[in-house]
């Protein structure tokens, strides 16, 4: 299982806290250094109920600049998704995929029941 995360994101420090406590295992992955690949990121698109919005950074200054607000409705999955790839600060953090889970954000009651608890 991969969680990329950002150093300094306390949602993302909560989130890897959170999963240590649980017991759970996982691959820690630099967002900004190294995005989640396309593929990565369709399948999560999947988990997402295909709410391309959700895969976004929508509060981070890459979004605003960007002006992803009035782009994002006209593009398509893949030009989408090939932007989240080539830009880690666009990617919604937390991102934990793997084992049959794919979750962005961090809610503790979505993450537990996510995890059977």
């Amino acid at each position: 299982m991969k969680v990329f995360t950002y150093k300094s994101c306390s949602t993302c420090k909560k989130a890897t806290k959170w999963l240590n406590e649980q017991g759970i295992a996982y691959e820690e992955i630099a967002i900004r250094e190294t995005p989640p690949s396309v593929s990565e990121l369709r399948q999560m698109l999947g988990y997402q109920a295909d709410q391309l919005r959700k895969l976004f950074n929508t509060a981070g200054g890459d979004y605003r600049e960007l002006n992803m607000k009035d782009k994002l409705p006209s593009m398509t999955v893949e030009d989408a998704l090939e932007l989240l790839a080539s830009r880690g600060n666009l990617v919604k953090r937390p991102f934990l995929l793997g084992n049959g889970v794919g979750l962005v954000g961090f809610k503790e009651t979505d993450w537990a029941q996510a995890f059977g608890g």
